[in-house]
C-alpha cells in the first residue's frame, strides 16, 4: 500500500460520522420514576423500571434478571423513605456496579427535596404496623413533588452526561410548563372533589388528598400492612354510615373482597384507582396518571358535589 493510498484511507476515515454516545441507562424502582426520567432525558436516556405500576412497590421479588439491569446502569433512582427497603439493598449489593451505590453520582434518592408528609414524631415499632419512620413514601402523587423529582433527575443527568446538559435543561423546562398547564386543568376538574370524604385501603394517598382537597377519614387496613379484623370492619362500616362516606378508594394490587363487602353494605362506591404510571395499560406517562385518578373520582363522587 503506497503512502498516497494510506493517506487517502486515513482521510476517508476522518470524514466518517463519529459514533454517537450510547444513551445513558437509567434503572428506577418504579414506573413513575422511569416516566419522569424519560420526560427530562428524552432521546439521550433509556429508562427502565423494576417494579411495574400494577405491582405493590413495597413487595418486589429480587429476580436475577434485575441484577443484569443494575450491572449495566449509569443511574439508579429509588423512591426512598424505606419504601423499597425489603428488596433494593440486596440488589444493589449484588449488582457489582459501584457507580450506582449510595454516595456516588449514579445513585439518586428521589425523595430528597420533596414535600414529605406524616413524619412520625415519636418512636416507631412493629405494633404500629408498616409505618415508615422517615415519612409517607407515596409523595409522587402530588404533581408539585413530581416537578421536584424531574428537576433533580435532570440535574443528575447533566452531571453524568455534560455533553447533553442543555438538552436536559430544555426538557425539564418543557416538562415544567406542560405540568403547570395540566395542573390548571386538573384543578378545574377537581373542584367538585373538595372535602369529599373517602376511605382508602392503605395509607397511600395523603399527598394526593391534600393536593386535591379530599378528606381521608379511615382505612380498610387495621394498621398499615395489617389486615382488617372483624371488629375493625364493623367499626369501619358504622363510620361510613354515620359520616355518609361516599367513596372507598383502593389500589389494584390489593384484594378487593373486603372493600366490596363494605361497599355493598353501606352504599359507598368502590373506586379501584391506579397509584402509578403503568397500573393500567393506557397510563403511559405522569400526566396520564392524574388524568385517570381524577376521572375515576369525579365519576364516583355524589352528584351534588360535581
Amino acid at each position: 500500500m503506497t503512502k498516497k493510498t494510506i493517506l487517502s484511507f486515513v482521510l476517508a476515515l476522518a470524514c466518517l460520522p463519529s459514533p454517537s454516545r450510547a444513551a445513558l441507562k437509567v434503572v428506577t424502582t418504579t414506573q413513575d420514576l422511569a416516566a419522569l426520567a424519560k420526560e427530562v432525558g428524552g432521546e439521550f436516556v433509556e429508562a427502565e423500571p423494576i417494579a411495574k405500576g400494577y405491582q405493590d412497590p413495597h413487595f418486589v421479588e429480587a429476580k436475577p434478571s434485575y441484577l443484569l439491569k443494575l450491572r449495566r446502569a449509569d443511574l439508579f433512582i429509588q423512591v426512598g423513605l424505606e419504601l423499597e427497603t425489603g428488596w433494593v439493598p440486596s440488589l444493589l449489593s449484588n449488582a457489582r456496579n459501584p457507580r450506582i451505590l449510595p454516595g456516588n453520582p449514579g445513585f439518586l434518592d428521589a425523595s430528597e427535596g420533596c414535600d414529605i408528609l406524616e413524619k412520625p414524631k415519636g418512636p416507631v415499632d412493629r405494633s404500629l404496623g408498616d409505618v415508615h419512620p422517615l415519612g409517607n413514601p407515596h409523595y409522587w402523587l402530588d404533581p408539585s413533588n413530581g416537578l421536584v423529582i424531574a428537576q433533580r433527575i435532570a440535574g443528575r443527568l447533566e452531571q453524568l452526561d455534560p455533553g447533553h446538559a442543555e438538552a436536559y435543561k430544555a426538557n425539564a423546562a418543557r416538562f415544567e410548563a406542560a405540568l403547570a398547564a395540566r395542573e390548571k386543568a386538573w384543578d378545574e376538574e377537581a373542584k367538585g372533589l373538595k372535602g369529599l370524604k373517602v376511605i382508602t385501603y392503605h395509607n397511600s394517598w395523603p399527598n394526593f388528598a391534600r393536593r386535591f382537597g379530599l378528606d381521608v377519614v379511615d382505612f380498610v387496613e387495621l394498621r398499615p400492612g395489617i389486615p382488617a379484623s372483624p371488629a375493625h370492619l364493623r367499626s369501619l362500616t358504622a363510620h361510613i354510615r354515620s359520616q355518609k362516606v361516599p367513596v372507598i378508594l383502593i389500589e389494584p394490587y390489593f384484594d378487593d373482597k373486603l372493600p366490596r363487602k363494605v361497599a355493598s353494605e353501606t352504599g359507598a362506591r368502590l373506586v379501584i384507582a391506579p397509584p402509578s404510571v403503568g397500573a393500567e395499560p393506557a397510563i403511559v406517562d405522569y400526566f396520564g396518571l392524574f388524568d385517570r385518578i381524577l376521572e375515576l373520582l369525579v365519576a364516583a363522587a355524589p352528584a351534588g358535589t360535581q
